[in-house]
């Protein structure tokens, strides 16, 4: 069994979760199992060992769970960015449109700073909105996002063309 297939054997479909119609990709399966995680984390960082990253940016929130073993990984530092409202300082924010009406993100307004090298993480890129909204925040703060990366991409949702950095995912489904 390659890497790639015994992580997808992990992930866990979910129908009609959180709305009828939505088949939610559960990874707690994954994250229980030791050895998938540890290779889940490896891939997620792979392709960005020599970029000298600076800054690992953890979407909220299962970014939160990949983050920080990415950012030791590449000897880097850990922020996070999430939806408003829920960090306790000074926050900047950065508004993306929805399906229906918009959302906002927000990060510290000294997570990043000028000139840092900055990759982002999240569990899925789907519609690519929150990552697309997280670079521009990153990118208005100073720092250059070199590229984002993703456990799993929902392909056909073509999230990764609201991206304007390298985009790197583990799986496609």
């Amino acid at each position: 069994m390659t890497p790639s297939e015994r992580l997808r054997d992990k992930i866990r479909d979910v129908p009609d979760f959180p709305k009828p119609g939505i088949v939610f990709k559960d990874i707690t399966p994954l994250l229980q199992d030791r050895d998938s995680l540890r290779i889940a984390c490896e891939q997620l960082a792979s392709p960005f060992r020599e970029a000298k990253i600076d800054i690992v940016v953890g979407v909220e929130s299962r970014g939160f769970i990949f983050g920080p073993p990415v950012a030791l990984t590449l000897g880097a530092g850990f922020a996070i960015a999430r939806k408003q409202g829920k960090l306790p300082w000074d926050t900047l924010h950065q508004t993306y449109a929805l399906e229906y009406g918009t959302d906002r993100i927000e990060m510290h307004r000294d997570a990043v700073h000028d000139g840092q090298r900055v990759l982002l993480i999240d569990d899925v890129i789907a519609t690519g909105g929150t990552a697309a909204a997280t670079a521009q925040l990153v990118q208005s703060m100073g720092g250059n996002v070199i590229g984002a990366c993703f456990l799993i991409e929902l392909a056909a949702l073509s999230g990764r063309k609201q991206m304007d950095v390298p985009v790197h995912t583990v799986l496609s489904l």
